[in-house]
């Protein structure tokens, strides 16, 4: 399933374009899961910008668009605050910047809750202004409903179970779920219902490992883990915590880099350059032609 991409000969860094230029589609994502298995699990990364894009799509099987980049690019507490205009804006971004990953963005927090014909005028203009493939909603059964009205009219629909961010006032923290027979009634629930209703991919996130694996078995589209189950039938991580961006992370991330020190420290060099005036050195200055 991977894809080699050789770049043009374009002066632009913001945008080359590779050849050959084709993206996958939603029906292919859903299509990966045949008869309750996915031979080749699904990968997804979070982007927000075009370069990132650029660096990850080659890559992954699906670019999200969280919002979870109101707490890593606006430094917000939590990603309620999050607002269309910065989804609209991001998303867009990474569209620019990818070529080959379906790109899925978040409908933020009050945005599709309060009624299925409102999350409708939602996501159609989060789709319209960016040019995203599909959108994101967090919860289960209650919105079932929403994400059939949606499916129908053209929108594809990722759900969400588990740990849902946006509910994060109502669960009072973020606690893994299903470790009471409770709790994991309703996320078993929750993704029927969500599959149900026509969603071509659920998110679970933050759900002890016999329930994501038994979510996994009982729906029919494809589930991607995040702090799940190596089971499900994807992955998906926050690339500036899979990148080592932010010293505290979640339990379930795996720092593949520490890109942070990389950072600080190249930062430190270029301070001290510039206070010497070791640097703009020759190769950086223009010269008068003779």
């Amino acid at each position: 399933m991977s894809t080699t991409y050789t770049l043009d000969t374009s002066t632009s860094r913001a945008n080359p374009t590779p050849a050959p230029m084709k993206r996958l589609t939603v029906p292919k994502i859903r299509a990966r899961k045949v008869d309750g298995t996915t031979e080749e699990p699904i990968v997804m990364l979070t982007a927000y910008t075009a370069r990132q894009a650029q660096l990850l799509d080659p890559h992954c099987d699906l670019l999200l668009v969280g919002d979870s980049l109101g707490q890593v690019i606006y430094g917000l507490p939590s990603t309620i605050p999050v607002t269309m205009e910065m989804m609209a804006n991001h998303a867009a971004a990474v569209v620019r910047g990818s070529y080959h990953s379906v790109v899925v963005v978040d409908m933020p927090f009050g945005s599709y809750e309060a009624s299925p014909q409102d999350a409708f005028d939602a996501a159609a203009r989060l789709l319209k202004e960016s040019g995203a493939a599909a959108v994101k909603v967090e919860g289960g059964e209650a919105m079932a409903e929403t994400v059939a009205f949606l499916s129908q009219r053209g929108i594809p629909v990722m759900g969400h179970v588990g740990l849902t961010p946006q509910a994060v006032n109502v669960l009072g923290g973020y606690m893994a779920r299903g470790r009471s027979d409770a709790e994991a009634e309703k996320i078993v629930s929750d993704a029927k219902a969500l599959d149900e209703a026509g969603a071509f991919a659920i998110v679970v996130e933050g759900v002890v490992e016999p329930i994501a694996i038994e979510v996994t078995k009982a729906v029919s589209c494809p589930t991607i883990g995040i702090g799940a189950s190596a089971k499900c039938d994807g992955q998906v991580l926050v690339t500036e915590d899979m990148l080592g961006m932010f010293e505290r992370v979640p339990r379930f991330v795996k720092k593949y880099n520490d890109i942070a020190t990389t950072i600080e420290e190249t930062a430190k060099t270029y301070a001290a350059e510039v206070r010497d005036r070791g640097f703009p050195g020759p190769d950086q200055l223009y010269q008068p032609k003779n």
